[in-house]
């Protein structure tokens, strides 16, 4: 998977989100559980009631494949949620019937926990895509991507009311062996994707309705955004492929776990 580059938001929101998690990891640490080791780092803990939850198993390799079978198509929103895109996306979702995994940023699910309750609401799965989208991640300790990852699984769960995370995105791909064995510690399946709109570089709405009619054949998991700019392509192109993904008769529904 090719990482995201040259996006001016998320680097504003690193520089935001730098004060913020660091108040978080201030109040409350935990050992990352991501191995049998004793030395692993240590980052900010989630609710304790949450805690105290059984942590469903799940595997450490990039999932891909579609809980719904060969013709399962797993649409994955990113970066959200946005007080502006996120509640059209929901809409235009609930009109064709279509369930979806949304990625969600942990600082802005802490900002907008109404739209995480709202998602949840409608049936969709969340997935964690870290506290600040650093797309660098793989270059970084593995203290920090702990505080990342742990980080925003508390915002995201503190926002959705004690729902968690079903998965784990690393922002642009930026995979680690450690972060993948810390997110599916806490039963987070690391998540990958096949189709990318590159929705994010507005390359038009017809361009990417054609990468994905071209691609899909490459795999289930589609790649959109719902924040992080102007969207209105991508709601423009999910109004073309939904119906068109169906009429070749893909089902949708959520990545394996």
């Amino acid at each position: 998977m090719a990482k995201h580059k040259g996006r001016a938001w998320h680097s504003k929101m690193f520089a935001a989100a730098i004060g913020v998690t660091a108040l978080a990891a201030a109040a409350s640490m935990w050992t990352a559980q991501a191995g049998t080791t004793a030395d692993r780092p240590q980052a900010a803990a989630s609710a304790p009631a949450a805690a105290k939850r059984p942590v469903e198993k799940v595997a450490v390799d990039i999932a891909h494949a579609s809980e719904s079978g060969p013709e399962g198509v797993n649409i994955t929103i990113d970066d959200g949620p946005d007080p502006v895109w996120t509640p059209q996306v929901l809409r235009l979702l609930k009109d064709e019937g279509v369930k979806a995994t949304f990625c969600m940023v942990g600082t802005q699910a802490q900002a907008y926990p109404d739209l995480v309750k709202k998602v949840v609401a409608d049936g969709h799965r969340l997935c964690n895509h870290t506290v600040s989208h650093d797309t660098t991640m793989d270059t970084k300790p593995e203290a920090y991507q702990a505080q990342q990852i742990l980080d925003a699984e508390r915002m995201i769960m503190k926002a959705s009311g004690g729902v968690r995370s079903q998965y784990y995105r690393a922002p642009g791909g930026a995979f680690t062996p450690y972060s993948r064995q810390l997110a599916a510690s806490h039963g987070m399946r690391p998540l990958g994707w096949n189709v990318d709109t590159k929705d994010f570089e507005h390359p038009g709405a017809d361009t990417m309705v054609a990468t994905v009619k071209r691609e899909i054949a490459n795999g289930p998991t589609v790649l959109f955004h719902d924040a992080g700019g102007e969207r209105s392509q991508t709601l423009s192109a999910l109004r073309e492929v939904l119906p068109w993904l169906r009429e070749q008769g893909h089902t949708f529904g959520f990545p394996v776990r």
